[in-house]
């Protein structure tokens, strides 16, 4: 029996209607400019996910003028080194929460699907459900139309 990855980085990238999801090297997942490195291409995508042991993901896809739009999932957990940097590097702002409070607070570009065909208002409804990290980004990959290929990528 196949078994999923508990954390992953891989690279999401369209041709024409096809999509091909790539397993990156098992350092990228910690090293922002590996991650960077891997988004040559054209709009739309290539997207780059990287899932940190369920807890949350960061998203990063090229921007205008060789900028990187970047998102991460919860806010709230910076002391993750790559949530860290992520916002960091992104001026993302981080989200002051309660000890108990179990939710999860989105935070950067909300928008980075919005032209490959998920808008704003449905990625925040997949973000703030009670779903893990890997789901979130299973359920963007089926709204996107990848998520055959997320699946083959990331099943040992």
């Amino acid at each position: 029996m196949s078994e999923r990855l508990g954390s992953f980085a891989v690279r999401a990238a369209r041709t024409g209607e096809r999509w091909s999801v790539e397993l990156l090297a098992d350092d990228a997942g910690t090293e922002l400019p590996v991650l960077e490195g891997a988004l040559s291409g054209e709009w739309p995508g290539p997207f780059v996910f990287v899932v940190d042991t369920r807890l949350y993901f960061v998203a990063l896809t090229p921007g205008p003028g060789g900028m990187v739009r970047a998102m991460i999932s919860d806010g709230a957990l910076p002391e993750f080194l790559l949530a860290a940097e992520t916002m960091e590097r992104y001026g993302i702002e981080g989200v002051e929460v309660d000890a108990d409070d179990e939710s999860e607070h989105p935070a950067g570009d909300l928008d980075l699907f919005t032209d490959a065909g998920l808008p704003r208002a449905d990625l925040e409804h997949i973000l703030t459900a009670d779903l893990w990290a890997d789901e979130m980004v299973d359920a963007i990959a089926r709204r996107l139309g990848f998520a055959d290929e997320l699946a083959t990528a990331v099943t040992a």
